[in-house]
Order: C-alpha cells, then sequence, then structure tokens
C-alpha cells in the first residue's frame, strides 16, 4: 500500500544542512570552498542551506562576510536549494540589518535566535522577533536553543508568533519535546529539529525535517532516514537513524563544538573547511583519528 503523502509543512525542504564556513588557511573567507561545499551538499542531497549559524561560526563573521557568502553559495546552488542565512544577535537592531542584507544578497529566509546574554523576558523576545519579521519580506525560522541564549522561546510565546506571517518555522533545539508537540497541535508552524538524535522522532510526529550540523559529512546518510520514513519503511528509518548515530555522538557530544569536529572532519577528507576562528580552536589529533573512524565505519557499512 502506497503511504500518503506527509502534509505536515516544509517551507525551506525537509534536509537542510547548517553548513559551516570555509575559511583559507590565513583565516579569510574561503567564498570558492563555500561554492564547492555548497554545491557537494546540495547534490548530495540537501534541499536546504542554514549560513551563520551557530555551526557557521556567526559570531566571529562580520556583516560583510556574511553577506558575501549568501551571494556565494546562491551562485553556487541557483534554486536547487534553499538558502537560510543566520542574522541573529543580541541587538534588535543589528539583526534587523543583517536580514535586510541577507535579502539583498539572494537569502530566501533567515534564521533568528533568542537575543543572546541580555536574557530578555518573553514579551521582550516576543517583540525582538515581531520587529525583525517585519524588516524584510523574508520568512522567518525562529531558533529555540536556551543552551545557548540562555533563554527558552516558551511554547505560549511560540503560539503567539504563529500568528505573523512571515514567522513560519522553529530550529528546535529545546529539547522539549512535550512543548513542541504542544505548538505543533495547534499552528502552522514547520519545526525542523536542530538536535542530530531528534531528527525521526520529531519528524514522526509531524516535523517539517532537520538542520543538521553532521549533514556537513554525510548528507545522504541523514537524507535517507527521512526518505525510508517517507516511503513508509518505518523499521528501515529507525535502523538508519540508529546507525549514525555513533557519529553523532562523536561529532557532537565530545565535548567540542560541532563546527570544530564538522572542519576536523572535512579537512581530512579533503573537502573545504579551512581554521576555526578563535575562540574556538581546532580537534586534536587523537579526537580527529576517532572522528575519522567513525566515519569510515559508517560510510563503509550496510544501506552506504
Amino acid at each position: 500500500m502506497t503511504p500518503a503523502p506527509r502534509t505536515a509543512p516544509a517551507p525551506f525542504g525537509r534536509a537542510l544542512c547548517a553548513m559551516i564556513t570555509p575559511f583559507t588557511a590565513t583565516g579569510t573567507l574561503d567564498t570558492e570552498g563555500a561554492r564547492l561545499l555548497a554545491d557537494r551538499l546540495v547534490s548530495a542531497g540537501c534541499d536546504g542551506l542554514v549560513l551563520s549559524g551557530t555551526t557557521g561560526e556567526s559570531p566571529t563573521t562580520s556583516d560583510a562576510e556574511k553577506a558575501e557568502l549568501v551571494a556565494a553559495v546562491r551562485e553556487a546552488v541557483g534554486d536547487r536549494a534553499s538558502i537560510v542565512a543566520g542574522v541573529g544577535t543580541s541587538d534588535t537592531r543589528h539583526t534587523v540589518r543583517l536580514a535586510r542584507d541577507a535579502e539583498k544578497a539572494g537569502a530566501d529566509g533567515v534564521l533568528v535566535v533568542s537575543p543572546y546574554y541580555s536574557r530578555p523576558p518573553q514579551d521582550a523576545l516576543e517583540a525582538h522577533f515581531r520587529e525583525v519579521a517585519d524588516a524584510s519580506a523574508l520568512p522567518v525560522m525562529l531558533y529555540d536553543i536556551p543552551g545557548r541564549t540562555g533563554t527558552r522561546i516558551e511554547p505560549d510565546t511560540m503560539l503567539r508568533l504563529a500568528g505573523h506571517p512571515r514567522i513560519v518555522a522553529v530550529k528546535d533545539c529545546s529539547y522539549d519535546f512535550l512543548g513542541a508537540q504542544k505548538v505543533l497541535a495547534r499552528t502552522d508552524l514547520a519545526y525542523y529539529a536542530g538536535c542530530e538524535e531528534h531528527h525521526l522522532a520529531l519528524y514522526a510526529v509531524g516535523g517539517a525535517g532537520y538542520v543538521s550540523t553532521v549533514a556537513n559529512v554525510v548528507p545522504a546518510h541523514l537524507r535517507a532516514v527521512l526518505d525510508a520514513f517517507d516511503a513508509g519503511d518505518t523499521a528501515g528509518a529507525a535502523v538508519r537513524q540508529h546507525r549514525v548515530m555513533e557519529l553523532v555522538e562523536s561529532m557532537m557530544a565530545s565535548g567540542l563544538p560541532g563546527t570544530v569536529t564538522a572542519k576536523a572532519l572535512l579537512g581530512g577528507l579533503g573537502l573545504p573547511a579551512g581554521p576555526v576562528r578563535a575562540p574556538l580552536r581546532p580537534a586534536d589529533r587523537k579526537t580527529t583519528d576517532g572522528l575519522h573512524a567513525a566515519y569510515e565505519r559508517l560510510v563503509s557499512g550496510p544501506h552506504s
């Protein structure tokens, strides 16, 4: 029996990569590397790229670099994939400016994280997101990651923000599966799993897909999880999800940021990456060797 088509909204596609920002050996923006990496990711199954997020080292890239990166990736992928530009900062005026810059550079949407460090209360947080959403014609993906920002976007705040015509999606790193389902059940917001271990679970209850750091390295393996689920092979989807977990754990639970581990793997595979910018530091040899061992076990195994 052919499974019924999914009805969950997915305004930016299903399989999104939180792309690293390639740098040259001297630490400058590597636009040619970004073009090459973006093309590889899209060719391997990513139907959306999120630029200048946490994985893209947004705290240490300039406004001009962010816009240049969007333009370079747009040139590389054309209309084959959506481009969502990270524009969130701790300053509403700055975030508004970055959203307008992203629109001019060719982005299809913007990712807006909660203002960090200042920890605004929920009414101020809601006003921040509304002002950013009003600043351009681009659709907005809210980014809920209280472990980094110090501020949760509470489910009731999400419910109110869902009424804004340009607030269409959420990247969920809240680790509140109940809260996510509450919002899913009562709004049309597209929920993207931002935590690698939640890709399949959130998708199974109506999520839109994922925004993944690990997709920088194994985009096809992650997409295969969603493809199996959509084909009605739920057991096969679970097997594929379980198989990527060793690499996920190596990359995302090693005590190092995903940016560091993704760049270590990409560099070892001869793909565009380059160094990380301070205060981040590169992975050491032992960590890098362990990452490559986990990668090799995944890509050489069944369903590769």
